[in-house]
């Protein structure tokens, strides 16, 4: 690794067959005000006059600007990609943000913000919007509230009611460590309660086993796999790190208990826009069959269910062929066509 890289990082060039940079291409790891402090975003597209898709990471507090590379150079050809550090997350954390703004309505109020600054950079009337896990909390809170800002939206590992979200999820957990033989951590789950409000402790417990038995990524036994594959990524440096575990561990500890008040089932029965829901077969993270539920109920001008047969809660990381091209033949279809 050279000494840049542990200092800097820098997001690579699009160049053609010749090595030359894609005249209308954007490659920009850069920060802009939103809601009165610094916050990060990487832009990567072949051409600024693209589609606009902005991706909204998990957690809370969970970045995914370091992954990005992985699974979505093919999308890069047709959308400019944004993805974004919220306030207290990755790049864009600080320890001078006061807690009492780690609220859900202030993230809905600096993703609207965001966007209409995306609008008037990129000159368009409308965005496609990616929430991926909380991500998907958040996403779908924006739509609801300002319709007209998107062509689409897509929820990845979607957020549906977080009560039954943490039942569904630990049962899985306990049977799995029963069918398993393992007692030890068997006593253990059977101590604690979903939806762990007040103690993250038992919330990591909980996952360090749902991720050991293929409850998280279903071909991979730990989530720090990703975490490893961010180690490389030339969006990030060594000095980035501390902000990265620094705000994933300050955000959640602040907002678990908001998010165990939502239930969508109740909160959200229509989106007055076209909707795509991405879905690991495998998911018991953010489990499957209530996102089979709020789909059925839901009212959307049009909703698709798309499965991915060989993921859990990150399709995403563990089938990006098949998540670009669905993001490139199906949801993109709705402009491309009009």
């Amino acid at each position: 690794m050279s000494i840049f890289r542990l200092f800097y990082s820098k997001t690579p060039k699009i160049k053609d067959t010749n090595g030359k940079v894609l005249p209308n291409s954007i490659t920009s790891l850069e920060k802009v005000k939103i809601g009165g402090i610094d916050q990060s975003l990487l832009i990567r597209g072949h051409d600024v006059n693209n589609p606009v898709l902005l991706f909204l990471h998990g957690g809370p507090g969970n970045s995914e600007m370091g992954i990005a590379y992985l699974f979505q150079r093919r999308a890069e050809e047709l959308f400019t990609i944004v993805h974004w550090d919220q306030r207290g997350a990755g790049k864009s954390y600080s320890k001078k943000i006061p807690e009492e703004t780690l609220n859900i309505e202030q993230f809905i109020s600096d993703t609207h913000e965001l966007i209409q600054l995306l609008k008037k950079r990129f000159n368009k009337e409308k965005i496609y919007l990616l929430g991926h896990s909380w991500g998907s909390v958040l996403g779908v809170l924006v739509v609801q509230r300002y319709p007209e800002l998107f062509h689409a939206y897509i929820g990845m590992g979607q957020v549906v009611n977080m009560i039954e979200n943490e039942k569904i999820s630990f049962q899985y957990t306990l049977d799995a460590a029963k069918k398993a033989g393992n007692k030890k951590v068997v006593n253990k789950l059977e101590s604690l309660e979903p939806p762990y409000v007040g103690d993250l402790k038992a919330l990591r417990f909980q996952r360090k086993w749902l991720a050991r038995y293929g409850g998280a990524l279903h071909n991979e036994k730990s989530m720090m796999v990703l975490m490893k594959k961010g180690l490389v990524s030339p969006e990030l440096s060594l000095r980035d790190l501390p902000g990265f575990i620094k705000g994933m561990i300050k955000t959640l500890k602040v907002m678990w208990g908001q998010l165990a008040e939502i239930n969508f089932l109740e909160q959200v029965p229509e989106l007055k826009i076209p909707v795509y829901f991405f879905v690991g077969r495998y998911d018991y993270q953010v489990p499957f069959e209530l996102v089979e539920i709020f789909y059925e109920k839901l009212k959307a001008p049009k909703k698709s269910l798309i499965w991915f047969e060989n993921s859990g809660h990150c399709p995403n990381f563990e089938e990006p062929d098949r998540f670009q091209e669905v993001l490139i033949s199906e949801v993109l279809q709705e402009i491309r066509w009009k």
